[in-house]
């Protein structure tokens, strides 16, 4: 790995793709003008409503032959790439189709995490796996993210000029396999952008974050909603990055920025002293 300066959007998103991305604009050109070379935006940066995004939803735009300029938040996400310079990890963005094209039936969507290098191209997209259908002890008290979203297939990886980038999406922070699955094939910084609830966050973000770092020998960068969007959603996780021998650093609620370098030393030293990936027992 490569030494890395990375910056993590929070934002507060509502039910307006216009204002949401003006707002992204505007933090994106903030972490740029502090230097950050990659920035990952958080869940549902674009569109976040109690109704789903399904009236937000996009074709998808990797498909050969398609073009982004019909898709406001892929052609806004490409643009930005392309003149900050920047790589962006932006997730999730609401896709109408499948990574090859097929329609998603039953008019549900998929939760995809799409990362574009600082040419405004395209890398990777992965789709979110694991769907939020739990319950809460908040005011919406059930959430069923099934019902709204198909879930993907497989895990992501893409690869950068620093190091190799594992994607996830919120929920599947309480899954463990999956981060393994990614560190094994070579991922050495793993994303997680989110909207994680206030009561959820409170309880298990922070803790969550931390373990996929120690645990992977992996540096975490995170990503959350960071404000209420309506009365019964209020996400309630801050911005935060991990680094792999359980340090970290983290934001406030409201809109912002964080900004760190990640040492490709100090991975490397990390991991030579507790070698975990190679010292399993299955």
């Amino acid at each position: 790995m490569k030494d890395l300066c990375v910056g993590a959007v929070q934002m507060v998103s509502g039910a307006s793709v216009a204002d949401n991305l003006a707002q992204a604009e505007r933090l994106l050109r903030q972490a740029a003008e502090r230097g950050a070379q990659l920035v990952l935006l958080p869940e549902n940066f674009a569109h976040l409503s109690d109704r789903g995004s399904a009236d937000a939803a996009e074709p998808y735009a990797g498909v050969a032959g398609a073009s982004a300029d019909r898709q406001p938040i892929q052609y806004a996400l490409q643009r930005w790439a392309a003149e900050l310079g920047l790589w962006l990890v932006a997730g999730a963005v609401p896709l109408s189709e499948r990574e090859d094209g097929s329609v998603v039936a039953g008019g549900r969507t998929r939760s995809a995490c799409l990362v574009y290098d600082d040419r405004g191209a395209l890398r990777a997209r992965y789709d979110k796996m694991h769907l939020f259908d739990v319950e809460v002890a908040d005011a919406a008290g059930r959430y069923r993210e099934s019902a709204s979203i198909e879930p993907g297939e497989r895990p992501r990886a893409a690869a950068s000029p620093w190091a190799q980038l594992g994607l996830s999406i919120c929920f599947d922070l309480r899954f463990p396999e999956l981060y393994r699955e990614l560190a094994t094939a070579g991922a050495e910084i793993l994303f997680v952008p989110a909207a994680f609830t206030y009561v959820t966050g409170q309880a298990h973000w922070m803790t969550l974050l931390r373990a996929r770092a120690v645990e992977n020998g992996c540096y975490v960068v995170a990503a959350n909603q960071g404000g209420e969007h309506s009365p019964s959603g209020a996400p309630g996780g801050t911005r935060r990055l991990s680094i792999p021998g359980g340090g970290d650093r983290r934001g406030r609620r409201g809109e912002s920025v964080i900004i760190a370098t990640l040492s490709g030393d100090k991975l490397k030293s990390v991991r030579e002293r507790m070698p975990l990936l190679s010292m399993r027992r299955l």
